[in-house]
């Protein structure tokens, strides 16, 4: 449970620190891609 718990807290925080560094709707589009990306990567 407290593996979820702060799985949860990482993911939020992620995406809470790609959406405070882009200043437009396709800026975050961009930074999600380029997130979405780095975890295929790490998958790979």
């Amino acid at each position: 449970m407290k593996k979820r718990t702060l799985s949860l807290i990482l993911v939020s925080l992620f995406t809470f620190s790609l959406l405070s560094g882009c200043n437009t709707i396709r800026g975050a589009g961009e930074d999600v891609e380029r997130g979405g990306e780095a975890v295929q990567d790490a998958a790979s």
